[in-house]
């Protein structure tokens, strides 16, 4: 008997390793009462659940732990830690698992993803500073000749002095230019000072994804230091994008970056702009009472802001779509259920495991009878979209920007691509 604990004891290398470098991770505090599972929509994937991956880690079975793709179908959402009744850092440790497996074999979409962003000076879809500068100016530029109201549109790139610096997708300028202009026309509507950074412009960051540190630090150091040494502005939104809010909340935190700029999220200030009456919106334009729900992101919500941000959300879609016609998921706001499309799962191999995750979301959109699902992510919108296809459903699912300028009445006829055929043509 005293062998065998002692063999474990030699085993639980990794153990040790997560121990040292997160003290607080509280590892041995686990109760094994299974509430970390039970929430967990990754649990069955590839014969694991959260419960029984620390339980492994605990054992010492460190080989097993360390070959496991399970650590890659978990989304790390948070939503085991916030149900764990001792706190124990499940996802820290997911996390530190994926930092040890060798770099090379890390999934390649991901690993890419953050090579691209490091060697472009830009986004994690490789467009540099410069490409994305020509197409921000294109498209505006074409917005002020073919859309009256909005001759006197601008978008600008790297503006010293603007107020507020606002991060974007890569899908925008790279697959998707029209969905940038929705956005641009709400900050015109509400008279908005701000601009794009001219450099580490994307809005998203894999290397978090992929546990590598040192360049999920690079890409957030550098934006950081050039909003305030180049542009001076005094905030930075971020686009509607969980991940991406996240990878520069905690990452500030987590490398103690010093910075002069508050760091704030779209969706707050589209509250904030239709309390002040400045986005004169309203649910008059939906007379057929349309059907709405929303999905919180984890990272925004759970992982940063919590149920204030949610609580905006809300205030916002009730705003647009009228409160009657807004339908809520359950349960929802801190405690829902994460779609699957975070952690890099959108760009792992995994996609049997991603779908099959994203079923309990499925069903939760589906149980509101909404015909429109409305998410501040990319990755949510791209998941979210996904398996309803996948698993037969009937919703659309659209961006917060698109049914705020459809409230408003300027919705251009480019960017409607994710409206259903009750709204593709309303108000044109």
């Amino acid at each position: 008997m005293s062998q065998s604990i002692e063999l474990t004891e030699l085993r639980c290398e990794l153990k040790k390793k997560v121990m040292e470098l997160v003290p607080d991770a509280n590892l041995n505090s686990c109760l094994t009462c299974g509430a970390c599972t039970s929430g967990c929509p990754a649990t069955g994937q590839f014969d694991l659940d959260p419960r029984k991956f620390l339980r492994m880690v605990l054992l010492g079975l460190d080989e097993e732990v360390m070959k496991t793709p399970w650590v890659w179908v978990c989304t790390i959402c948070y939503r085991c830690y916030s149900a764990c009744p001792m706190k124990v850092d499940i996802p820290q440790l997911v996390y530190n698992v994926r930092a040890s497996w060798p770099r090379e074999e890390r999934p390649k979409g991901i690993r890419l993803s953050c090579d691209y962003h490091i060697s472009s000076n830009g986004s994690a879809m490789g467009a540099k500073p410069e490409d994305f500068k020509f197409c921000v100016e294109d498209v505006a530029e074409e917005v002020r000749e073919t859309q009256p109201a909005f001759k006197d549109l601008q978008a600008f790139v790297g503006r010293k002095g603007a107020e507020l610096c606002l991060n974007e997708n890569s899908r925008g300028p790279v697959t998707e230019p029209d969905e940038m202009v929705p956005l641009w026309k709400i900050l015109h509507t509400v008279g908005a000072d701000w601009t794009y950074p001219a450099i580490m412009w994307g809005g998203e960051n894999y290397c978090m994804f992929l546990a590598d540190d040192k360049n999920w630090e690079h890409i957030v150091r550098t934006l950081a230091e050039h909003i305030d040494n180049d542009l001076g502005c005094k905030v930075l939104i971020n686009t509607e994008c969980g991940h991406s809010f996240y990878s520069i909340w905690a990452g500030l935190q987590r490398f103690n970056i010093p910075h002069k700029f508050e760091f704030k999220s779209i969706v707050e200030y589209y509250a904030q702009w239709i309390r002040e009456g400045k986005l004169r919106v309203n649910s008059d334009w939906n007379v057929d009472n349309i059907k709405f729900t929303t999905q919180g992101p984890c990272m925004l919500v759970r992982k940063s802001l919590g149920d204030p941000v949610a609580e905006d959300l809300r205030f916002v879609m009730k705003s647009l779509v009228g409160e009657e016609n807004f339908v809520d998921m359950y349960p929802n706001r801190s405690n829902n259920f994460c779609c699957g499309g975070g952690g890099g799962a959108l760009q792992a191999p995994y996609n049997e495991q991603r779908r099959a995750y994203g079923k309990i979301k499925f069903d939760q959109i589906m149980a509101t009878g909404a015909q429109y699902v409305a998410v501040p992510c990319h990755n949510c919108h791209a998941q979210i979209e996904d398996i309803c296809e996948f698993h037969g459903g009937h919703y659309h699912t659209i961006h917060l920007w698109t049914l705020i300028c459809l409230s408003l009445g300027v919705l251009g006829e480019n960017e409607r691509t994710y409206l259903g055929p009750d709204l593709a043509e309303f108000g044109l």
